[in-house]
């Protein structure tokens, strides 16, 4: 994969990425997930954080729910986006707790149930954890093909204004480089059970 996939379409990697991903051993996920657990919990910018949004993983992605433990632990408020019911190709971002009412969204991804006064402007977060189907060795990104986070995190990357935007993936989601687009917002972070990548 890492030879040729600048040959291949976004279309083909997002496939064989997201095939690869789904055929990790449950044992293999679980050590992956301990891994990046404990590199979560000792990152600075994790530590003086107050809101913090992040995906629940969905289609092999690595498994985030201990560290959503954690922060609860550490009174850190999570955030779970949410598919915006009005505003095509957007996300809102739910205070979640160990007592939200949780529905399932059109891809089949469980989300808090949609409460106006649960919701948090994306400016008062702290982190987004981004979640990706692959990426490459210049931090750029593609994720499932909606563009909701290259969207969403276009004023950080003109003026890093705005949440600070981290990626969390497996070892296996690397590529040594992915076809960009313009619109394509490359992560300054991303972490994989094995390295942590600074850009």
């Amino acid at each position: 994969m890492n030879s040729s996939s600048q040959d291949l379409s976004r279309n083909e990697i997002r496939k064989h990425i997201r095939k690869q991903r789904r055929l990790l051993p449950p044992e293999q996920q679980s050590l992956d997930a301990e891994k990046l657990f404990s590199k979560l919990i000792k990152h600075d910018k994790v530590i003086k954080a107050h809101k913090i949004a992040i995906s629940l993983a969905h289609d092999g992605e690595i498994e985030t729910f201990a560290f959503i433990k954690w922060c609860w632990a550490n009174n850190k408020q999570v955030y779970l986006p949410v598919v915006h019911p009005f505003s095509k190709g957007h996300l809102l971002f739910l205070h979640y707790t160990s007592d939200s009412e949780m529905v399932t969204n059109k891809y089949g991804i469980s989300e808090p149930k949609l409460e106006q006064q649960h919701t948090c402007p994306v400016t008062d977060l702290d982190i987004i954890f981004a979640p990706l189907v692959a990426f490459d060795q210049q931090g750029n990104r593609i994720g499932m093909g909606g563009g909701y986070y290259d969207r969403m995190l276009a004023p950080w990357f003109k003026n890093k204004s705005g949440p600070y935007p981290i990626g969390l993936a497996h070892n296996c989601q690397q590529v040594k480089q992915l076809p960009i687009e313009e619109w394509d917002v490359p992560l300054p972070e991303i972490i994989t059970p094995s390295e942590h990548y600074h850009w």
